[in-house]
């Protein structure tokens, strides 16, 4: 019973801690939360908005669905639970730790101070009532403001992290907007008109176009007008960029003057801060593949040589040898990705889906509830409407099914739109495959890592192969139905300006030779040939092709043609922002190149460095028999333990260091593809076939030098 009493504290905190954790998850838990921080803080935070403008800045940044006084109410008391907690685990931890030292062997306690030892060396007995309450007391403190600081820094981090990424994302989106708005003003609409159309495709125009809807949302919603919602837009985002040009774009609707004029500056302006951004990033990515080189190639090879050394002259180091290999150089790797990918230029893309109309299309078929019995417009009752509930049921469960069946029907095309789906299929197969190879050597008992090494790089070459082979024929397609969308665009519009209609100026530029694009031109003109409209068939056509580029054209293209039948200087528009972002991309990759270049050459001196060490200096030195050395006359007793010496290697501990060789050239393979995919192309899974490709050279190099 006193047990449990005095376990009851730590009871209580952990129980406090996982109420706080599962708050998110359980809406009723998370109100309750939000009422007693409210009650307890509320006030309080009140009072700090006025003094906390970054904070209150970087909430409305970030789009946290709270308020600030809610939110920095439920951050003091998160802080409060925190340093509670904080203080309880500091007693028990301080506790734990005099119990143990004054139990602890001799031979630990002598590897403490002398004052340590003499302290406590029999336990909490030797101290006074108030020696260990002064103790506790300065753990517990200690413990339960750093637990109460992290909290709190830990809370405000987060909205300021998430609205620095909305501001990155939204600045490179920012071209792309500013082209939208132009073209479509250019057409004759509307301002508000084009800031609701732009507000229903931000899955189509990124980041930008979502900060847009929160003023279209001000105006629909709360009856503000334009000026006021565009003002307070400037004073809300996160981003600079789009801060001035809300503003300078209230100033020109309010002075009047020509708007298509005002908004043609500014995306040539943002066209050259594109070219001058992707100049530093291409820098940056300079700089990083040389330290990717230095730190995570030429490190760890220097690392290895000078441990290989080491162990074969001094003391055996293989454990910091399998860290290196098998812990330090993947997580390096790991870190190094996501950092690459938190910087690269992400281009914002192609849902193929109108998020505002599918919305509209949801509200339009959901029924309102009747009372029973209630009459039906058309004359059906109880059954009637029991029938229909049953027949949107039906038809809810198909849409559900839809995708999976058109994949099982069409394999190879759903490969094509999606390769991830390979790894479904291909991944149980591997899985499979190593069961059938390694259960027989696991049943046996073998317990050599060696024997199971076969059968993990055939699996992995299998799914990173033909994820490799999936990924790059996506990609191909992509790339090249995209390569004539400018040619398309200006053929477009120089026979819609020659006076031509936009069906028969559709029809003429399907005969043209464009390329993959003209396959997916003409299926596009036979749905226009059997009665659809231009905007339906061109929605389909970018259902199919499923690519950022063409989810931009046909959005732009379609509501333009909604405005005005006019569509040259439109399409002129569109083509020029084509263009522009082939260019940059074009430019990238012959940049990059070089940079894959050396990373690849960086790979195979390490592959030759770590098989040189494996073939020329490693079987050079005297091997000597293990009984020989264990119990043989004159035998060093230190030398028999974990320490040895070259002169007293054995047989098995060469083969140790070989193995490791091995498997450190092996995970080198796969760190240094991923790195080179998310370097080179802007996407780890571009890594697959460099991965491939690398696990491939070394398995085979180190299966013929046996």
């Amino acid at each position: 019973m006193a047990a449990a009493l005095l376990l009851l504290p730590l009871v209580a905190v952990f129980a406090g801690l996982v109420a706080l954790a599962a708050a998110p998850l359980v809406p009723g838990l998370d109100r309750v939360l939000t009422r007693a921080s409210v009650a307890a803080f509320g006030e309080f935070a009140r009072r700090r908005r006025d003094v906390n403008p970054e904070q209150v800045a970087s909430l409305r940044g970030a789009h946290v669905a709270q308020t600030y006084r809610v939110y920095a109410a439920r951050t003091y008391l998160f802080a409060s639970v925190a340093a509670l907690a904080g203080s309880v685990l500091g007693v028990y931890l301080v506790a734990g730790v005099l119990v143990f030292l004054g139990n602890a062997p001799a031979d630990l306690q002598s590897q403490f101070p002398a004052f340590v030892r003499g302290a406590f060396a029999s336990g909490p007995a030797d101290f006074a009532v108030l020696e260990l309450f002064a103790l506790f007391l300065a753990s517990g403190a200690t413990l339960g403001v750093l637990a109460s600081f992290g909290t709190h820094r830990l809370r405000w981090s987060l909205p300021e992290y998430a609205a620095g990424e909305r501001s990155r994302r939204i600045d490179a989106s920012m071209e792309r907007t500013v082209a939208f708005l132009y073209a479509l003003s250019r057409s004759g609409m509307a301002l508000p008109e084009v800031l609701r159309i732009l507000a229903r495709n931000r899955a189509v125009y990124g980041e930008s176009a979502r900060e847009m809807a929160v003023a279209v949302k001000d105006v629909d919603l709360y009856g503000a007008d334009v000026l006021r919602a565009l003002q307070r837009l400037g004073q809300r985002t996160p981003s600079e960029d789009l801060s001035e040009f809300a503003e300078n774009l209230a100033s020109v609707m309010r002075s009047g003057r020509d708007l298509p004029g005002f908004l043609r500056r500014e995306y040539d302006y943002y066209a050259e801060e594109a070219e001058a951004k992707q100049e530093q990033f291409l820098e940056l990515l300079a700089t990083l593949a040389e330290a990717y080189v230095t730190l995570l190639v030429a490190g760890p090879l220097f690392l290895i040589t000078i441990l290989v050394v080491v162990g074969l002259t001094l003391s055996d180091t293989r454990r910091f040898l399998r860290v290196t290999a098998y812990l330090l150089v993947p997580l390096a790797t790991a870190g190094f990705v996501v950092y690459l990918d938190s910087i690269s230029e992400s281009a914002t893309g192609g849902t193929a889906v109108d998020e505002g109309q599918a919305a509209a299309s949801r509200t339009r078929f959901q029924s309102i509830p009747r009372p029973d019995g209630a009459a039906r417009a058309d004359g059906g009752g109880v059954a009637g409407t029991a029938a229909t509930q049953l027949n949107r049921e039906r038809f809810a469960t198909y849409r559900r099914l839809r995708p999976v069946l058109y994949r099982l029907r069409n394999p190879l095309e759903a490969v094509l739109q999606t390769p991830t789906v390979v790894v479904y299929a291909t991944g149980p197969l591997a899985a499979l495959y190593l069961v059938a190879q390694c259960w027989p050597l696991a049943a046996a008992g073998v317990t050599d890592l060696a024997a199971y090494d076969g059968p993990l790089v055939h699996a992995a070459l299998f799914v990173l192969g033909t994820f490799a082979v999936a990924y790059e024929a996506h990609r191909r397609r992509v790339k090249a139905v995209e390569a004539n969308v400018p040619d398309f665009l200006d053929r477009f519009a120089s026979t819609n300006e020659a006076g031509m209609s936009v069906v028969e100026s559709f029809g003429r530029v399907v005969g043209g030779d464009l390329g993959a694009l003209g396959t997916e031109l003409d299926r596009t003109w036979t749905d226009v040939r059997w009665g659809a409209r231009v905007e339906h068939a061109l929605g389909r056509f970018r259902e199919r092709a499923r690519t950022p580029a063409i989810s931009r054209v046909v959005t732009l293209t379609t509501n333009a043609m909604r405005a005005s039948g006019d569509l040259g200087p439109v399409l002129r528009i569109a083509a020029n922002e084509a263009k522009a972002t082939r260019r940059l991309e074009r430019d990238r990759r012959s940049e990059l190149l070089t940079y894959l270049v050396v990373i690849y050459i960086a790979f195979f001196v390490f592959l030759a460095i770590v098989v040189a060490l494996d073939v020329i200096f490693v079987p050079n030195i005297p091997t000597v028999d293990a009984g020989a050395v264990a119990s043989g006359p004159g035998a060093d007793p230190v030398s028999t333990g974990p320490f040895e010496r070259a002169s007293q290697l054995t047989q098995a501990q060469k083969d140790s260091y070989s193995l490791l060789f091995f498997h450190t050239s092996l995970v080198q393979a796969v760190c240094s593809g991923l790195v080179a995919g998310q370097m080179g192309e802007g996407t780890v899974k571009a890594g697959a076939k460099h991965a491939t490709v690398m696990l491939a050279v070394a398995y085979a190099t180190f299966l013929l030098i046996g």
